[in-house]
């Protein structure tokens, strides 16, 4: 009776174990990759939230540092865009392929304007709702990619005045809360 009961237990255990595995392999066990946009992003804006009004604001309002565009040759910290753009660009190197990157219709450099029109039309659909992320599937080359822009948001003063006063800035009426540009997170896919 006890060696049946552990046959017994032995296969439901060992089915349970083949089920798991074959719904890991399975079509709907797939991360959505909507939801997964949506993490990251949550985890930039956080950590970028977090840099400008913890670190940044709290510093520059004690008089313990400056920031400037050009932290890297002086003894500044990076602007707050800045720490974004940078901590993107490291993020591509390491991850397989996830990319994310800050863009604007009124960019301060180049570099950070739309790269292709369904960048351009994600930044004016979260300018009219910034509630709410422009995601699709782009083709770019050889490559697929869920690509989803969320609504940047001048979450301090120090985004409003850098914006507001640079020599190259396009836009110089920001305000607290203004959508900036956006943040486009992409993601590839099979």
């Amino acid at each position: 009776m006890k060696k049946s009961l552990l046959i017994l237990i032995g296969l439901v255990i060992g089915l349970g174990m083949w089920g798991a595995t074959s719904l890991a392999r399975s079509s709907d066990a797939k991360l959505d990759p909507a939801k997964v946009a949506s993490q990251i992003h949550a985890i930039i804006q956080a950590n970028r939230t977090l840099y400008a009004t913890q670190v940044v604001s709290k510093l520059q309002a004690k008089g313990l540092i400056t920031i400037n565009e050009f932290w890297k040759t002086e003894d500044t910290l990076p602007l707050p865009a800045q720490f974004l753009i940078e901590s993107g660009r490291m993020a591509s190197e390491q991850s397989g392929g996830l990319k994310y990157r800050l863009i604007s219709l009124q960019p301060v450099y180049a570099w950070n304007a739309p790269s292709t029109q369904f960048e351009r039309k994600g930044l004016e659909a979260v300018t009219k709702d910034p509630s709410q992320p422009y995601s699709g599937y782009v083709n770019v080359g050889k490559e697929r990619s869920f690509q989803a822009v969320f609504a940047d948001v001048a979450v301090s003063n120090a985004c409003v005045d850098c914006h507001n006063n640079h020599p190259k800035s396009l836009r110089k009426d920001y305000k607290l809360n203004d959508v900036m540009g956006g943040i486009v997170v992409s993601i590839p896919v099979d």
